[in-house]
């Protein structure tokens, strides 16, 4: 019996040591939260009802209403319901965060967006009248500045050295509870969200709990040093599930200098309008693996233009990065001064080579549109049927008098009904030939082979320009 008592005691031990140096192994927050709470403050903007945002606006449907009538996944997020709508008075609750001692504050462009006073409170309960300096949408960034000094403040990190399964932590405000410490880990970097939200942006994505009210705090690192600001959530809920989003602190910082000098943040821009590879479309363009973002619009007289990029060709890389997405580059050329000359690693009919181009100015989305017509009627081995387009069809579509392209009158084969083509779309390339006629048309589809896959930019009758992709069956009509 004392044997066994003396094993279960061992055995214990062991199991205490284990547990004991596991604990010693977590990391201990305590430090990083007492020296940077004090430069963490809660912002309350406040709106008349007069100048509220627009309810129809995709800012508002994130921010603003209840979260059981918000269509959008990714949410930006307060901490106080709305008061009525018929008044639409009502005020959003945020965090921020000072970066310099005279008083200047970042916190998101969401949280103080169209408001009519700004004020934010300090850890030791002060409360100060804020000045909006400067925003940037795109960016959703906003610098405020409060008439104080000696004011504490975080110390300002590098976010490029973020890495995944690193620690980070939060203090913000969610719900409302000041000076609230959430802490996890960063699950990604690099993340981008897409063209309709934030495109601009390479997000650091993170399992630390966010939610209403946190929106502007920092994200700090073990080092105490502030790497990003939270911004968003994916939610369907409007609550926090486990993945948000913090914007860099290198990009915040830039857009701080600018907002500082000029009132306004400036971007650089390509002029080309882009799209994501597949795997049909790179093999149809030779490539082995899928990679890049591939052209399907160049704006004339545009840096791009300029540098020689046409439509068909696929960006492989940005001075040296690989761009892996279609959604990797807008960031990477965003960041960019406008002036800068960068080197793009590019496809261009089955070769790859370096470009040099020259940025300029981004300016709205950067997005172009373009084309090329004639007259005729074909059949083709891609399972539709095409003729000349109408001055009124090219009208309809935003085409302009003169250019190319042939209207597809009748789809009767399912690979091309599968791609999503349909009767009046239009075809302006096959592969990296503009067609401008229906004779240009089935001379540049002739030779193609059951089993093929063949690349045509289309103009769909909703204005949209993309590149599409299909194979050619094993019976197709003569």
């Amino acid at each position: 019996m004392s044997r066994i008592m003396m094993r279960l005691g061992a055995g214990l031990s062991l199991l205490l040591l284990a547990v004991s140096v596991q604990a010693a192994q977590l990391p201990d927050f305590t430090s990083i939260v007492s020296k940077n709470a004090p430069a963490v403050v809660h912002v309350e903007a406040k709106y008349d009802g007069q100048n509220a945002p627009d309810m129809q606006s995709p800012q508002w449907q994130q921010g603003q209403v209840p979260p059981d009538q918000l269509p959008e996944i990714l949410r930006h997020f307060f901490g106080a319901p709305m008061q009525p709508r018929a008044s639409m008075a009502h005020t959003s609750l945020g965090s921020g965060f000072i970066i310099s001692s005279d008083g200047y504050i970042l916190t998101n462009d969401h949280v103080v967006d169209h408001a009519d006073s700004v004020t934010v409170r300090l850890q030791d309960r002060r409360t100060l009248k804020a000045k909006v300096i400067g925003t940037d949408k795109l960016y959703d960034i906003a610098l405020l500045k409060v008439k104080a000094h000696d004011l504490p403040t975080v110390t300002i990190g590098d976010s490029s050295k973020l890495k995944p399964g690193q620690w980070v932590l939060a203090i913000g405000s969610p719900f409302g509870f000041d000076y609230t410490v959430t802490q996890g880990i960063v699950s990604a970097v690099g993340r981008n969200l897409g063209r309709q939200d934030q495109p601009y942006t390479s997000f650091i994505q993170t399992d630390v709990p966010i939610n209403r009210g946190n929106s502007g705090g920092p994200l700090f690192n073990l080092d105490g040093q502030v790497v990003g600001i939270n911004s968003q959530i994916y939610s369907n809920t409007g609550g926090y599930m486990g993945v948000s989003f913090s914007i860099p602190i290198d990009l915040a910082m830039d857009a701080v200098q600018q907002l500082k000098t000029t009132g306004h943040v400036s971007r650089g821009m390509i002029g080309v309008t882009i799209q994501n590879m597949d795997s049909s479309k790179a093999k149809a363009l030779g490539l082995s693996q899928v990679q890049g973002a591939l052209i399907n619009g160049v704006a004339s007289g545009s840096p791009g233009d300029k540098a020689g990029l046409q439509v068909g060709d696929v960006i492989l890389g940005l001075d040296g990065k690989p761009v892996d997405t279609a959604s990797d580059l807008p960031p990477m050329v965003a960041i960019k001064k406008p002036g800068t000359i960068i080197t793009l690693k590019i496809l261009h009919e089955g070769k790859t080579k370096e470009v040099k181009v020259k940025l300029g100015t981004l300016k709205g989305d950067g997005s172009a549109q373009f084309a090329s017509a004639e007259a005729g009627h074909a059949n083709t081995p891609l399972g539709f049927s095409v003729q000349s387009i109408t001055d009124q069809q090219r009208q309809m579509l935003g085409l302009k008098k003169g250019s190319g392209g042939v209207v597809i009158d009748h789809v009767s084969g399912r690979n091309a009904s599968e791609a999503g083509l349909s009767s009046g779309d239009v075809v302006l390339m096959v592969g990296q030939r503009k067609v401008n006629s229906v004779a240009a048309f089935s001379k540049a589809v002739h030779g193609y082979k059951p089993g093929d896959t063949v690349m045509l930019l289309v103009r769909d009758q909703q204005g949209n320009t993309a590149f599409v992709t299909v194979t050619v069956a094993k019976k197709h009509a003569k």
